[in-house]
């Protein structure tokens, strides 16, 4: 029986964090079933179908759309990834670092605070995404990632991994450039555009430019950021970001660590040959070192 409400973020599931941040942008019968597994995460998680719609107050059909909404196949996959991240989540408990922090003290948290964020972005991910992702990436025939500052600096580490599986691969961090580039993209290229708050509006108007030319469009972005609703496919960072007192660090490092498992799944998907020619690259580095 689903009985009193529960805040979901307190159980550490990133999963129910993201839903939260989404309510906005959903449809009002879904955004009832999106508002009960908010409230009653752990209820909805052992519940049957017919059991959360009557308490949504909506039909069968309407909480298989919002499981869809969110990414999954259907109700018992939407279930099954509530659980685990009910289970395995980290509690996030955010302390900021104040000016008079002694160097031990400031260690520990900056550091903690990594290891949370990355182990709630693993938590998080949904795999059919990454999946989807991974297989637009190895069948372009042309990548542009596009970010600004911080994220700017995501997008020039994901052109340094990715011109080396033999895409032509480029990054963008000027928005003029970005913009005109995406409006003469070939319809079998993909844009990775990454931002944390994803309301950047030249990056936002190089994404529509780029899907009006036919590209394909994955955003690495914040869930119910305008940028996630200008994608063809989003990878979640839900991260909570601290700008006080330094540039933005979490939110990078999850991006860059999204951007590693795509490098790597694009380096699988593309098969044994280019695991030779990754081979060679590396041999001629290897010929740019001093000896031992």
């Amino acid at each position: 029986m689903i009985g009193t409400p529960e805040d979901g973020e307190r159980g550490g599931s990133t999963l129910v964090a993201r839903i939260r941040a989404m309510l906005d942008g959903l449809r009002q019968a879904e955004r009832r079933v999106a508002e009960l597994v908010v409230e009653h995460p752990h209820d909805v998680a052992s519940a049957p179908i017919a059991q959360v719609a009557a308490h949504a107050g909506v039909s069968e059909p309407t909480v298989i759309r919002f499981c869809r909404t969110m990414g999954y196949e259907g109700f018992q996959q939407f279930k099954l990834e509530l659980t685990r991240s009910l289970a395995a989540g980290v509690p996030f408990v955010f302390e900021g670092v104040r000016p008079d922090e002694t160097t031990a003290d400031l260690t520990a948290k900056v550091i903690d605070r990594s290891i949370a964020t990355l182990v709630q972005v693993r938590n998080h991910l949904n795999p059919n995404q990454l999946d989807q992702a991974i297989g637009y990436l190895a069948a372009a025939s042309r990548i542009e990632f596009y970010g600004h500052g911080a994220s700017g600096m995501v997008a020039m580490d994901a052109q340094h991994k990715f011109f080396r599986l033999g895409i032509p691969t480029v990054a963008y961090t000027d928005a003029h450039v970005h913009g005109m580039s995406a409006s003469i993209l070939p319809a079998d290229a993909v844009v990775v555009a990454i931002s944390h708050t994803g309301r950047s509006a030249e990056l936002l108007d190089s994404a529509d430019l780029a899907r009006d030319a036919g590209a394909r469009v994955i955003a690495i972005t914040a869930a119910g950021s305008p940028l996630a609703e200008h994608a063809d496919l989003t990878l979640f960072a839900d991260v909570r970001e601290d700008t006080d007192v330094y540039t933005p660090m979490t939110s990078r490092m999850a991006h860059l660590a999204i951007v590693d498992v795509l490098s790597v799944g694009v380096a699988l998907r593309r098969g044994p040959e280019l695991l030779s020619k990754l081979e060679r690259t590396k041999g001629r580095l290897r010929e740019k070192r001093l000896a031992r």
